[in-house]
C-alpha cells in the first residue's frame, strides 16, 4: 500500500515509516520539514491545519497513518493545541474521505482514556484535553462508517531522538547526565511502549484491523520508578529521588508564572504534576491477540536504549 504518514519525522512517526518499508509498504511523509528529514522515502512539506494540503498529499494513496500531534506540557498560545490535535484530524478525515481512502490508523494516547479508578479522562493540560477531544471525533468517526482504527499507545520510549515523544528516553538521559532533580509520584503505574513494537501494530492495524476497532498498544505496567531501578542495576547509578507533591506543584505555579510573563517553556506545570498522581496501566491484550502486539519487556528495552545512546 501506498501510506501517507502525518508526523512522519516525529519520533513515533519515525519508526512507523521504518516498519512500513520493512513491511513492503510505501510510505509518503507528510509534515511541516518532512524534506529536510533525511528520510529517504517520499516527503511533502505541509501542515495538518492546511486542508487543502493534506488533502492533496492524500490523492494517489492507498491508506493514511494519522500521528501527527502538538506533543507538549505547554505553548504560549494554548489554541495551538486544539487547532493540530482536533483540527488536524478532523482535516485528516476529510483528506482520507476524498481521496477514497481504504483505512485510516489514527494515533491517540494512552492520556485520552482514564487513568485507573476513573470513569472519565483527566483533562489535566491542554495536550490531554485536545487528545481526548479528538478522540471523540475519531470514534464519531467510526461510527458513521470511516474506515478508521484507534490505537491508544503508552508511553513510548526507545533510542534516537529526546523529544517530548520519547520521555522516558529524555528523563534517563538527564538522570545518566546528572540533571534529573527528582520523580513526580515514583509509585505509579506506566505502561512502557517500546518504539518498534508500537510501529509493528501501526502497521498490523493497516493490514489487518477491522474499521472501526480501538486497541491499547502498551507495554510493561510497572512503576514510574522501574526503569531507574534497572539502570542502577546496569550502572551503579544512584535512582532519583522522590518530588513531594506539594513542592512540585510550588515550581509548577512559579514555572506558570515565568512562561507568561516570558514566553519560554515551564519546566513543570500543575497539570503534569496532577497527571504524574495517577496510575495508567494499559491493556493490551487484545492487540496483542488481533494485532500481534509484541510487548517488550524493561529488562530488554532499557539496556538496549542505554546501549543505542
Amino acid at each position: 500500500m501506498r501510506v501517507l504518514v502525518t508526523g512522519g519525522t516525529g519520533y513515533l512517526g519515525r519508526a512507523i515509516v521504518r516498519a512500513l518499508v520493512a513491511g513492503g509498504h510505501e510510505p509518503v511523509v507528510f509534515a511541516r520539514r518532512a524534506t529536510a528529514s533525511g528520510l529517504t522515502t517520499r516527503t511533502i512539506d505541509g501542515d495538518v491545519r492546511d486542508r487543502a494540503a493534506l488533502a492533496a498529499a492524500a490523492r494517489g494513496c492507498d491508506a493514511l497513518c494519522h500521528s501527527a500531534a502538538l506533543v507538549s506540557i505547554w505553548r504560549k498560545d494554548p489554541g495551538e493545541f486544539h487547532a493540530i490535535n482536533v483540527g488536524g484530524l478532523e482535516n485528516a478525515l476529510a483528506a482520507a474521505r476524498d481521496a477514497r481512502l481504504s483505512r485510516i490508523v489514527y494515533t491517540s494516547s494512552f492520556l485520552a482514556r482514564p487513568p485507573a479508578g476513573r470513569d472519565a479522562p483527566l483533562e489535566a493540560n491542554s495536550y490531554q484535553h485536545t487528545k481526548t477531544l479528538a478522540n471523540a471525533v475519531a470514534r464519531a468517526a467510526g461510527e458513521a462508517g470511516s474506515p478508521i482504527v484507534i490505537l491508544y499507545p503508552g508511553v513510548v520510549y526507545g533510542p534516537g531522538l529526546m523529544s517530548e515523544g520519547n520521555l522516558l528516553g529524555r528523563l534517563l538521559a538527564d538522570h545518566l547526565a546528572g540533571r534529573l532533580p527528582g520523580l513526580i509520584g515514583p509509585e505509579h503505574i506506566w505502561s512502557f511502549t517500546w518504539v518498534d513494537d508500537a510501529a509493528a501494530a501501526h502497521v498490523a492495524a493497516l493490514e489487518r484491523a477491522p474499521a472501526g476497532a480501538t486497541y491499547e498498544i502498551g507495554g510493561e505496567n510497572a512503576p514510574q520508578i522501574r526503569p531507574f531501578e534497572i539502570v542502577r542495576t546496569l550502572r551503579g547509578i544512584k535512582i532519583p529521588r522522590r518530588i513531594p507533591y506539594w513542592a512540585a506543584e510550588g515550581l509548577g505555579i512559579v514555572e506558570e508564572t515565568r512562561a507568561r510573563l516570558t514566553g519560554r517553556m515551564p519546566l513543570l506545570t500543575r497539570g503534569t504534576v496532577e497527571i504524574f498522581r495517577q496510575d495508567w496501566p494499559v491493556d493490551s491484550a487484545r492487540a496483542a491477540r488481533e494485532l500481534g502486539l509484541r510487548v517488550t519487556p524493561l529488562v530488554e528495552g532499557i539496556p538496549a536504549l542505554l546501549a543505542a545512546n
